[in-house]
């Protein structure tokens, strides 16, 4: 791995893996989507991509989990399928939030970022265990490493190569 690629969080596929069908991949992906994770993995259309992971912000039931957690940015990643290649080119985009309205529901800001980077929120509550002494529980927990990783091991164990995209189209 050279130091471009890891600036721009490049991985390849382990020796001797070899590459699926691009179908697969599309299915191996589209099979991330879970209830209960909070984002989601679509066709990208008029997002000039092949597919595209998001936060559920705009989802009613994540939507509250993001507003009470306070949580100050949102990450989307854009992914192109190199059938050639066999490597998906990941754009990582980040905008900083804001909370709007009555209620409240969170809107993207022009601060933006693209490249991989990382946001960890975590909230803790404090308190007296049984013995009478300070105890610290973590109550949530945000890392956007939760979108990209799951993403990332999928096209690898598919036998494909993960190129971040930092500069340049996608």
């Amino acid at each position: 791995m050279g130091l471009f690629d890891k600036l721009t969080g490049t991985q390849h596929p382990p020796e001797g893996v070899s590459p699926v069908p691009g179908q697969d991949l599309r299915e191996a992906l589209f099979g991330l989507n879970r209830p209960e994770v909070p984002y989601v993995i679509r066709y990208g259309g008029g997002e000039r991509c092949d597919l595209l992971a998001e936060w559920r912000l705009t989802e009613p039931a994540w939507q509250q989990v993001f507003v009470r957690s306070q949580i100050s940015h949102t990450v989307q990643i854009r992914m192109r399928l190199d059938h050639k290649e066999h490597e998906v080119r990941a754009l990582e985009e980040q905008w900083e939030l804001s909370r709007v309205g009555t209620p409240t529901r969170l809107q993207k800001t022009s601060a933006y970022t693209r490249g991989p980077s990382r946001t960890v929120s975590r909230r803790w509550t404090l308190g007296r265990g049984a013995d009478g002494h300070l105890e610290a529980a973590e109550t949530f927990r945000f890392d956007s490493a939760e979108m990209r990783e799951p993403l990332r091991d999928t096209v690898l164990r598919s036998g494909w190569t993960w190129r971040g995209v930092v500069f340049g189209k996608l």
